[in-house]
């Protein structure tokens, strides 16, 4: 069983680095090149939806792992949702 337990704390920790390192090369060229308007506005509002309902889910569940990916998730993705929105209001 203990060895069920690591495979499985492995494999979460693993979805864990990837789902959290995803939003961070598509920030960095928002960034460096002050633009967002390939950004999807709808699909990162509903990214932020899930990723705060998945941190609820978490705190319910008591699974502080869970809470605290999705809550880096969430900060990034919030991270380019605002972005967007404040590139969007500078170039009108």
């Amino acid at each position: 069983m203990t060895t069920h337990f690591d495979l499985a704390a492995l494999i979460g920790l693993s979805a864990a680095l990837c789902s959290m390192s995803s939003f961070v090369p598509q920030l960095i060229k928002i960034w460096r090149e002050r633009d967002a308007s390939a950004v999807s506005l709808r699909m990162f509002a509903l990214t932020v939806a899930g990723f705060t309902l998945w941190a609820i889910y978490g705190v319910l569940r008591g699974g502080w792992p869970l809470v605290l990916s999705n809550l880096v998730c969430l900060g990034l993705s919030v991270a380019i949702l605002v972005s967007k929105t404040i590139l969007e209001q500078r170039s009108d």
